[in-house]
This record gives C-alpha cells, sequence and structure tokens, in this order.
C-alpha cells in the first residue's frame, strides 16, 4: 500500500513538474507590446497592460516583450528613475525590454546610458513585425 501511494505521488510530482516546465518554456501565449510614445500617460499604461496581462494569462504561459523605439525609447534611459523600479519589476518577471538600436543612433543614446536590465535590437520596427510573423500578438 505504501508502495502504491508513493508511486502515485511520485507520478503526480513529475506530471506537476513538465507542466510548469512546459509553461515556461513554451507559453501558450506570446505578446509584443510597442512603445513609442513620450512620457506621459502611455508610459504608466504600457506597465498596467503588461502587469494586467502577466496576471491574467500567467497560469497558461505568457512571454511578453516590449519594444521602444522613437520617442518611447526615452523611457529606458536610466535618468528615468521614477520608472527605474517598475522596469526593473517587469524584466524580473521575465518581460523583454528592447531598445531600438536605430533609435539610440539617431538620438545619440549609448548602451551605458540604458537601464541595465534593457536589451537591445536591431530595429524596432523590424522586431515588431518579426514578432508579429512568428504569431505573436501585437499590442500598440
Amino acid at each position: 500500500m505504501k508502495k502504491s501511494i508513493l508511486a502515485v505521488a511520485a507520478v503526480a510530482l513529475v506530471a506537476v513538474f513538465a507542466a510548469v516546465s512546459q509553461t515556461s518554456s513554451n507559453p501558450k501565449y506570446q505578446v509584443v507590446f510597442q512603445l513609442t510614445e513620450p512620457q506621459g500617460q502611455a508610459w504608466d499604461m504600457m506597465v498596467a497592460h503588461v502587469t494586467n496581462l502577466q496576471n491574467a494569462l500567467s497560469k497558461d504561459g505568457v512571454q511578453v516583450e516590449v519594444v521602444f523605439f522613437g520617442p518611447g525609447l526615452n523611457m529606458l534611459l536610466k535618468k528615468n528613475t521614477a520608472y527605474e523600479e517598475r522596469l526593473k519589476r517587469l524584466a524580473d518577471s521575465g518581460v523583454t525590454l528592447a531598445a531600438c538600436q536605430n533609435a539610440m543612433k539617431f538620438l545619440n543614446v549609448k548602451t551605458e546610458d540604458l537601464f541595465p536590465f534593457a536589451s537591445q535590437v536591431d530595429s524596432g520596427v523590424a522586431e515588431v513585425v518579426r514578432k508579429q510573423k512568428a504569431g505573436w500578438a501585437y499590442v500598440h
């Protein structure tokens, strides 16, 4: 009897680990956001929308990337300390925060000017197009 209970418990434990592993490595939902607006309400709304999306879809698995270009790139600058904590929380939760290198060149922004948790993509527009081509949902 004890061996049967242990065997059932072991199988259940393996199933739980497999489900968690599948959800984190192969999320059911993939969403790309674009942020191109200058500082203001759009910045606060982006943080709220991403957080709400994660809360709503977390049990099924969700992968999120926010692509910053044009005036929106400024949100990722270290000098924007009012947003650092919120963006760091998003990054720590698995959200990719991607700066457009074309916008960086145009605005004379260097890698060291960005928050350390920001990543970079060659072109913000191209990144959004690539994600859409790969089947990601797009939120503007």
